[in-house]
């Protein structure tokens, strides 16, 4: 005869809510107290009717996942795995599964971001991106649907949950590090300023060359978003410049790739003739020649932790909206080099 939620309930003597409240990871639930239930469904080898407790409690058990760009260029990129790594880490240990909103355009997104919510598809929303007047945004907070926002939302910044990195600092931050090598040339790549992460990135570099009095030289400045044939064309300009960046700051891995393509296309040596550093933290800054110097944001951390505000979002609905910031470090490889001439300055 199967073991029921009463079963535990009585071996537990707690009530059946209790045990309940455990199973969805209740924040009102005492850490000790499911210590010692999770014990008791171990010894008894209940496994949850997840179903027929979705059918009671009118839930899916699922979470929605919004990508900023079309599914093909989405899965192109190194962010997207790694985050949905450390997003299902967590839903699976919970018992949710999750559902990509899919779609070849923003707008085609849209459609499937309504869908979901209203066939009720899913419970909650986790959006992995933040930009201005965003129409996902708008109508997720108009069907008042839990969601959590991965990036720093452009208005109502008290009332929306959303995960973090400090982007404005960790921006500085890698600039800094340049400057500290010596370096006073140092372009910037980056990616569209419409989403947040970027217009953050770029605003801390520009407050960096200007805190260390540099001059900001706007042609020094290039955005690529992911495209190999604009990269190729970006460098080509600022290495063509008379008195040419020594260094270069780049939003990303997937865009210091191509930089790096494009350098080697170009005979110019990485760090001799030009140091690179860039963000993410991804395979790609690990197995690229030279290694890369990268900002690690902690992807696969961003998303559990998403996902851990989410589900607290879904099992208590009336949970404050909070914020959480991961912490960034600047790893060091070999894709940087320390001027040590005057000729190199």
């Amino acid at each position: 005869m199967a073991v029921t939620i009463k079963d535990v309930a009585k071996k537990a003597n707690v009530s059946i809510s209790t045990v309940s409240r455990v199973l969805s990871n209740s924040p009102k639930i005492s850490e000790q107290t499911k210590r010692h239930v999770r014990k008791v469904i171990k010894e008894l080898g209940y496994h949850a009717n997840l179903t027929a407790r979705s059918l009671v409690q009118q839930t899916t058990r699922t979470i929605g996942i919004v990508m900023k760009n079309s599914s093909r260029e989405a899965l192109h990129t190194t962010f997207l795995p790694e985050v949905l790594g450390g997003i299902t880490a967590i839903t699976s240990k919970y018992e949710f599964s999750i559902r990509l909103a899919i779609g070849e355009s923003e707008e085609e997104i849209f459609q499937d971001v309504t869908k979901m919510v209203q066939g009720k598809q899913v419970d909650g929303v986790i959006v992995l991106y933040s930009k201005k007047d965003d129409p996902v945004i708008n109508y997720l907070k108009d069907s008042q649907i839990p969601f959590v926002i991965l990036g720093r939302p452009t208005k109502d910044i008290n009332k929306i949950t959303f995960v973090d990195n400090d982007n404005r600092q960790a921006a500085m931050d890698a600039t800094n590090y340049i400057i500290q090598l010596g370096h006073k040339r140092i372009a910037y790549i980056g990616d569209d300023t419409k989403f947040e992460v970027a217009k953050l990135r770029i605003t801390g570099f520009r407050q960096a060359i200007l805190d260390n009095g540099l001059k900001l030289q706007e042609n020094f400045i290039k955005y690529i978003n992911g495209n190999y044939e604009e990269g190729f064309e970006a460098v080509r300009e600022l290495m063509s410049l008379p008195n040419r960046p020594t260094a270069i700051v780049l939003s990303d891995d997937i865009n210091a790739l191509i930089v790096l393509s494009a350098l080697s296309n170009l005979a110019i040596k990485i760090p001799e003739d030009v140091s690179i550093i860039s963000f993410n933290n991804s395979t790609i800054a690990r197995i690229t020649y030279p290694r890369l110097t990268t900002v690690d944001v902690q992807v696969y951390q961003l998303g559990q932790e998403a996902a851990k505000a989410i589900i607290e979002q879904v099992n208590e609905p009336n949970v404050i909206k909070k914020s959480l910031l991961i912490p960034t470090v600047i790893i060091e490889r070999e894709s940087c080099k320390k001027l040590t001439t005057v000729n190199e300055i």
